[in-house]
């Protein structure tokens, strides 16, 4: 009598429990975007043990409940050494970053936009250190009375971000902003317009413009705002910045390394293109966002042109003869 056994790898996937399991159509997107395993590869390898997807389903756990890498659920099925392995070796080979930019251009895509946009929005975001953060990679933003690090994020119009960059904190935005825009020049050279806050203004304009090639315009804060206010293309920024919040692993840096602090944001975002992309399209919206129309209708100040008078012009006696 001969029985066949089905390889651990192959084996059926356990059932969904939690608000971060993917969902049927979101693992049909995913799955091939993965890396093949190594035992396929002509290099050769080990063959996996765990189902991809239970890897995937704790790395996202963890990501949304910010829990620990050693409090992983035992009812995924795999331990939280091999979930943390997966997750730091995707991060190094740059797994995440391309999966990430194939799911940006397939959202736009599915919104009926161009694949690719030209136009940028950036900000940062200061966030506190958790004790395992080291000195070398945090500082203190005096502004926000911060210890800790700050998020450099690049959206388009429809805030999906295009670019995440950590940094330790500081006050100081124009610095790794000229960092932020060459990584963002290098991986996405389509891109010619950007929009900022204040804060990016000054000589980094000028740097833009020259060694990059990128147009960078600042939106000042209006002079009677008093505290937090809606302003035109800055919002879309801020909206992204709040669905990465949701996720509680990045309300504070737990990361030793800022590479793992990126992938974390990484994982959030690839999250809610997913989800995303299981949707019907959004429609395009029919008319400006109500900050940006009343900005639009705004008469610019009448141009008064003086009318000189003509004044006559005297000939001398002498020019007469």
């Amino acid at each position: 009598m001969t029985r066949t056994t089905t390889p651990p790898a192959a084996a059926a996937v356990r059932p969904r429990h939690y608000p971060s399991d993917t969902t049927d159509a979101e693992w049909a997107i995913l799955e091939p975007l993965l890396p093949p395993p190594a035992c396929t590869l002509p290099t050769g390898g080990r063959p996996e043990t765990h189902p991809r997807r239970n890897i995937v389903d704790a790395i996202r756990y963890v990501n949304d409940n910010g829990c620990k890498w050693r409090s992983v659920p035992v009812d995924f099925g795999v331990p939280w050494r091999t979930v943390f392995g997966f997750f730091q070796r995707w991060r190094d080979s740059g797994v995440l970053a391309r999966i990430h930019a194939e799911l940006h251009q397939r959202v736009r895509l599915h919104d009926g936009l161009n694949p690719r946009t030209v136009a940028v929005i950036l900000d940062s975001q200061s966030v506190k250190g958790a004790e395992t953060v080291g000195a070398a990679t945090r500082g203190f933003d005096a502004g926000k009375k911060i210890n800790g690090r700050k998020r450099h994020l690049a959206v388009d119009m429809r805030g999906m971000p295009l670019q995440i960059m950590v940094a330790p904190a500081t006050n100081r935005d124009d610095h790794p902003a000229r960092d932020q825009l060459f990584r963002l020049r290098l991986a996405h050279p389509e891109v010619t317009v950007a929009w900022a806050d204040s804060a990016y203004g000054g000589e980094l304009v000028r740097w833009s413009k020259s060694f990059l090639g990128i147009t960078l315009n600042t939106v000042p804060r209006r002079k009677d705002q008093d505290g937090f206010t809606v302003l035109a293309k800055r919002w879309r920024v801020e909206r992204a910045i709040s669905w990465i919040m949701r996720a509680r692993r990045n309300v504070r840096d737990y990361e030793r390394l800022i590479s793992h602090s990126e992938a974390h944001l990484t994982w959030t975002m690839i999250t809610l293109m997913l989800r995303r992309l299981t949707r019907p399209p959004r429609p395009p919206r029919s008319e400006p966002h109500p900050v940006e129309q009343a900005d639009a209708v705004v008469k610019p100040k009448p141009i008064r042109l003086r009318a000189q008078q003509s004044r006559t012009i005297r000939l001398a006696p002498a020019a007469l003869a």
